[in-house]
């Protein structure tokens, strides 16, 4: 519980910075509201609880109805946790002790949630109503507000709703090597897991198969409960739905031989998350088309990593890579004409529709991307960028997933559009119509002169080939022959 102890330490730093700036007091409190536990509709089934992010980063508390105060004069910090009823220890199991609580999340006191009022009073040292710091803002990634503390008695303080939210988003942007040391983890294990399937899978497996392996072997072995978020095991021309695997799209195709798959899996553990996309042929092959289209995205994924470093903006990016892969496209004959004509025309929003990356941290699109009064851009493809900021030495992590699908909804308009029609090789491209897509998905963060891959699964096209035919990973390289019959130095 250091780590959360450290969030709250520079939490408390830069929010007393910035009320100095604005020569406003230095003292209040910060207050968040954790989780409640949701039921299943209108029945008992509670369903398995996750702690609001907020919360998770500041005070890394695993059960649900519990408030935290943070006192900014000081930088004490306050556990209010849920008066529990007796027959919960008949249902559920041992009460704990508040002892217990102050000890496992290393705070200063703990009290009950329905002491907040009296407690924050008592502790506040100044004359008149004591003034609460509440989270409120948007989310930029969802368009949902973070939802304010309530309680019983509130109108006795003093609130403010606007000075938290950005100081506190930016805070998560940044991470620490504690943060970082749990998202490695998170990559390793998924990493792993990621490998396992591709060695394992089959031609006439159901999708929910490649889920289930992934699901199992970060669990098993990794102690992951949670997932980042719903995994997408997209196959054939599945593989172009952007977030398949949902409730109306579960992951329940069985695959066939020549088929592409898509996996973006990513498990989270004690909070923080991982987020990697693996693409490969189900039947451990690349065909002509197949290493094309890899190969291209695969490009675009490397040049942007080999490129990042502080200074750089994420949208120069994102246009790198279309430009890659468009460049790409008409080396192969898919398109045709001049790749500036193309980006000028926003032709990369056509085969890649999503934005290049985003924050990753306890959310996986983590909080921070348009902090400042940045504004999100209009034109396709680029409005789906969850960030267009410049880089900075330890930002991020920041996930580098470019793609390349071919989606008839877009296909077809562009297609048929007088601007846009001209650059596509109408004979080529129907060879791709069943394709789906490809993307290639890891995690970085940036440091002073560059960025670190987090990622360690295999990537170039033989890698992939070896693994699945029952190679080590990684790879002994000096075993696996090249095309002149020597070993692969």
């Amino acid at each position: 519980m250091e780590l959360h102890a450290t969030n709250r330490d520079k939490l408390v730093k830069s929010l007393r910075q910035q009320l100095s700036e604005l020569t406003r007091p230095l003292h209040g409190f910060v207050l968040l509201q954790g989780g409640e536990e949701q039921m299943r509709h209108d029945t008992d089934h509670a369903e398995l609880f996750r702690q609001e992010s907020y919360f998770a980063y500041l005070f890394g508390v695993r059960e649900p109805g519990f408030y935290g105060a943070i006192d900014i004069a000081t930088g004490k910090s306050i556990l209010f946790a849920p008066r529990l009823p007796a027959e919960y220890a008949v249902w559920l199991g041992e009460i704990k002790p508040s002892s217990h609580f102050k000890e496992r999340y290393m705070v200063s006191k703990v009290h009950y949630t329905d002491e907040i009022v009296e407690v924050l009073h008592e502790e506040y040292k100044e004359q008149g109503k004591p003034l609460l710091f509440l989270l409120h803002g948007l989310n930029t990634d969802s368009n949902n507000f973070s939802k304010p503390a309530e309680f019983k008695g509130i109108e006795k303080f003093k609130t403010d709703l606007n000075t938290l939210h950005p100081i506190l988003a930016e805070c998560r942007v940044f991470k620490s090597d504690l943060e970082l040391a749990l998202i490695q983890y998170a990559n390793d294990i998924s990493s792993e897991a990621h490998v396992e399937v591709m060695r394992k899978i089959t031609v006439g497996m159901k999708e929910y198969q490649l889920e289930s392996m992934f699901l199992h072997h970060t669990y098993m072995y990794g102690g992951c409960r949670h997932c980042s978020y719903t995994c997408i095991c997209a196959t054939g021309e599945n593989s172009a739905v952007l977030h398949y695997g949902h409730a109306a799209a579960p992951n329940d195709r069985t695959f066939e031989d020549g088929d592409m798959a898509l996996l973006d899996m990513g498990a989270e553990y004690q909070f923080y998350g991982s987020d990697i996309t693996c693409s490969f042929p189900v039947n451990g092959k690349f065909t002509s088309d197949q290493r094309l289209i890899y190969n291209a995205v695969l490009q675009a994924h490397n040049t942007v990593i080999s490129t990042m470093k502080p200074g750089v903006n994420w949208m120069d990016m994102h246009k790198l890579a279309e430009r890659i892969i468009l460049d790409s496209l008409k080396t192969g004959c898919i398109l045709v004409g001049d790749v500036d004509d193309m980006m000028v025309k926003r032709l990369g929003a056509v085969f890649m529709p999503h934005g290049l990356g985003h924050f990753l941290g306890i959310d996986t699109h983590d909080t921070g991307g348009y902090l400042g009064g940045l504004e999100r851009p209009k034109e396709p493809g680029l409005k789906s960028l969850r960030t267009v900021r410049e880089l900075q030495e330890g930002m991020g992590v920041i996930t580098v997933e470019p793609g390349c699908y071919f989606i008839d909804a877009l296909l077809v308009p562009a297609m048929e559009n007088s601007e846009t029609s001209k650059f596509f090789n109408r004979q080529i491209i129907g060879r791709f119509k069943s394709f789906g897509g490809v993307r290639i998905e890891s995690d970085v963060y940036v440091t002073s002169n560059g960025c670190k891959n987090m990622t360690n699964v295999p990537r170039e096209t033989w890698e992939i080939e070896a693994v699945m035919a029952g190679s080590p990973w990684p790879l002994d390289k000096s075993s696996i022959p090249s095309e002149n019959g020597r070993g692969i130095k």
